[in-house]
Parts: structure tokens; sequence; C-alpha cells
């Protein structure tokens, strides 16, 4: 199904473990949810049909394709939409609903949309700009990363963030080739120095390292974990589907202790202190069933946690 935008297709985003988010997600049919991963509204119209009247859903994105495609698919008022980074969360939030929430849903990765959108510059399968920004919000551009960044900054975004073990010689490679215009360019450059069988895997870890860091994706994680805990109230779920394991890393540590070190603290009679439980038990994956339909579910990594009290016990 696509839907039309602009004059444009919108490829939309089929929704990921969406029965299993959805029976997770919803305690309270009359709650405030938020989709903070709004795409294309596949995960908010299923959410939609599982609450009442009094319910509220509010769908944020960073993208105004998204926001534009979801809107007009979904026509509902409890539904409303704003654009933003949710990293930003409890800024986007109105005061009021601060510690309300009853639900939040975080299906992190990039849409079909921003894949199959050549000008956007997300995909190595087609030549177009190096662009990689998942909103205008963004000042930054992969163009610059690829062109302007030194050697050793070059060289750690493609290490850490991409996981990629040849970074060294990939780095190197493409400050020898600059000025990169192109995504066709920069996958050139990667295939000069990696050979094999897994030479296609590398280009999509330089790809995948430089659009991290082109959109702080793992700083805007970390943020809106934070702020999710706050806008939680207690017994309200946060449920998180990653894509890869630097993601996962992040929400685990966090779902364990409700802080980015994993560290779980305790009182003075040695008494766990935390301000949050993982309910999930462990990691949720996608059936075989679903990955047939979708291979874009393949990597997917759902975790469920749900705020606790504190002052009992």
């Amino acid at each position: 199904m696509t839907i039309m935008s602009k004059n444009e297709t919108y490829y939309e985003h089929q929704p990921v473990l969406l029965d299993e988010s959805i029976d997770y997600l919803v305690t309270d049919s009359s709650g405030i949810y938020i989709d903070a991963t709004l795409g294309g509204g596949g995960h908010s119209l299923a959410l939609l049909s599982q609450l009442d009247n009094d319910a509220q859903l509010i769908g944020i994105d960073q993208d105004d394709e998204a926001l534009t495609a979801a809107n007009e698919r979904i026509d509902d008022p409890r539904f409303s939409s704003i654009k933003g980074n949710f990293g930003y969360l409890s800024r986007l939030l109105p005061p009021e609903l601060h510690g309300k929430i009853t639900g939040i849903l975080l299906d992190l990765g990039l849409s079909t949309h921003q894949i199959k959108e050549a000008e956007r510059g997300f995909t190595f399968q087609e030549e177009g700009p190096l662009d990689m920004r998942m909103s205008n919000l963004r000042g930054v551009t992969a163009h610059q990363v690829v062109n302007e960044y030194s050697y050793e900054d070059l060289r750690d975004i493609i290490y850490h963030y991409g996981e990629e073990r040849h970074s060294r010689k990939i780095a190197r490679e493409i400050i020898d080739r600059r000025p990169v215009e192109t995504t066709t360019e920069l996958r050139d450059a990667v295939e000069a120095v990696v050979y094999g069988q897994h030479q296609i895997k590398s280009v999509a870890r330089v790809f995948q390292g430089i659009r991290i860091e082109v959109n702080r994706e793992l700083d805007m994680l970390r943020q809106v974990l934070e702020q999710s805990l706050d806008m939680i109230k207690i017994g309200g779920r946060i449920a998180a589907i990653s894509y890869h394991s630097l993601e996962d890393r992040i929400v685990k540590k966090f779902f364990k202790a409700g802080n980015h070190e994993g560290k779980i603290e305790k009182d003075f009679y040695g008494h766990p202190q935390t301000p949050i439980e993982e309910i999930s038990g462990g990691i949720i994956r996608p059936s075989e069933e679903e990955i047939e339909k979708n291979s874009a579910a393949r990597s997917a990594k759902m975790r469920v946690a749900e705020k606790i009290d504190q002052s009992e016990g």
C-alpha cells in the first residue's frame, strides 16, 4: 500500500512486531499513549483500534513527509501529531501530560519511505545525494561528515557507530577520494578496500555509522529513554523496538536500572532502588511468519519496561 503525499508516492512502512507491541503497551484502554516514531501511522492505527473513545494518542515524528502521510491516513478525534525529534519529548509534550502517560512506543531505525527515496541519501542501492538527514531540523549532512571530518573522527564513526573492523582503511580511502559527492561514490570507496563475501555488509555498516552521526541517533535514544521515564505514570510502559546491537545495548541497560550505566542503585539497607523494571523477559523477536512477509523485521528486537512505585516495599 502506498500513500500519495505532496504529489509523490509515500512508501508505507510496514509495522514490525505490531501485535506484540500493542499487547504489551495497552494496559488502560482509556489512557494516554505516545507513538514517538509515528512514520506512516501503522502502529498508531493499531493502538487506536484497542482504545476507548476517551483515550488519547499523540504521534511524534521529525519527518514532514511521514507526518503528512500519517495525518492523511488517520482521521480520528483521539489522535493528534507533533513535529519534532523524540529526543526532546519532554519539551514536545504539554506540561499537563507530564507524569500521566500510560505508554510510549519507540520503533527505532529507518522507515521504508526513507530507504526507498534515493534523494534522501540513505540507500546505497541507488545513486543519490549524501544527505541522510531524517528531517530538515538537523543541520549536518552526510556530505559534510564524509568530506569535512578529520581522518580520526571519520574512522571512529565508522568503527563505533558502524561496528566496521576495516574502519581505518575505509576512512583513509574516503579521504583520498575527496570530494565524495554521491551515495554511489561512497559505496565505491568502501568496495575499493573491502573484498569478498562480506563486502556489502561493510558498505551497509559504513552507511549506518554515518547516518547515526548525522542524526545523533544514539544521543537522541538516550535522551528519550530518560524523558520517557519522567513522562509515564506509575505502571506506565515503554516499548522499544531496536534494529542493531548499539540501540539494543542502550535500551537493555536503561531498562535494567533506569540509568545508562546499567548500575542498580541500592538504599541504606542494600535494597535495590530501580525506577523501572523490564517485563518482557528479555528480547521479543518477530516470528518466522512475520519475517517471511517483511524482511525488514529480521533484525528487530523489542524490550518492554514498566515504571515502578519506589515508595512501595
